[in-house]
């Protein structure tokens, strides 16, 4: 599965209040419709207020060409699809986004652990926009996040569904890949892997104490953004 995830930051002067409205009620039946989408995902933040971004979207597509023709390929911002939903969502996104300042990313998901079989309407998620440290290559970093960092973080201690996205054109990508962690419970996510800001939590036990020590080894902890929000499933067209 191929995935588009944009976080989302809203237009200068609209509230976030105004922005989910709009979001939720005016741009998502377009969305969801767009040609080639077989799964649409929505995060709203659990805490606008220190959340980095006013939530997140999620297209998933069967193949990558179908991504490319209706939302773009990575680094093309000013793509016009030709047709159907995809140019009308398009032009829609300029009526709540600020469509320069929010990144985006493209990528191919791989599941590394789902005990809830895909269901994740209504969960919690923690997902991180990852930045390798200095002086790693891209390759080196997703060597080490794959075959050393993901054992550890798919046993963390609540997690439910656990899906790492690789970029699929590395050079053009945003950020060097995107971990995504589902919980049932909001408090568990929290002790796990922090609330809204807090960057310098420590969990105390288990695998959410060895990971929160690992990711040290490979990421820029401070350059990489984090949303933790609630999920809203909306199937596609």
């Amino acid at each position: 599965m191929y995935k588009h995830v944009a976080p989302l930051v809203r237009r200068e002067g609209m509230s976030h209040e105004e922005f989910l409205e709009h979001w939720q009620t005016q741009h998502a039946p377009i969305a969801r419709e767009i040609e080639g989408v077989v799964r649409y995902e929505q995060v709203v933040p659990t805490d606008p207020g220190n959340a980095e971004f006013d939530g997140v979207a999620e297209l998933s597509f069967e193949d990558l060409e179908s991504l490319h023709d209706a939302l773009g390929s990575p680094g093309s911002r000013d793509y016009d699809p030709e047709r159907g939903k995809a140019r009308e969502a398009r032009r829609d996104v300029d009526d709540f986004l600020a469509v320069d300042e929010r990144p985006r990313f493209i990528g191919e998901e791989v599941v590394q652990r789902d005990d809830v079989d895909g269901e994740t309407d209504g969960l919690y998620k923690h997902s991180a926009f990852l930045v390798r440290q200095d002086g790693m290559s891209h390759e080196e970093f997703l060597d080490y996040w794959q075959n050393h960092h993901t054992p550890i973080a798919r046993e963390i201690e609540g997690v439910v569904r656990y899906t790492t996205v690789l970029p699929t054109d590395p050079d053009a990508a945003e950020f060097d890949g995107v971990a995504e962690l589902y919980f049932e419970d909001l408090e568990k996510l929290y002790d796990a892997l922090g609330s809204e800001g807090s960057r310098d939590y420590d969990p105390e036990k288990g695998k959410a104490r060895e990971a929160r020590r690992d990711v040290d080894n490979f990421l820029a902890v401070d350059d990489r953004p984090r949303f933790i929000g609630r999920t809203h499933l909306i199937e596609g067209g």
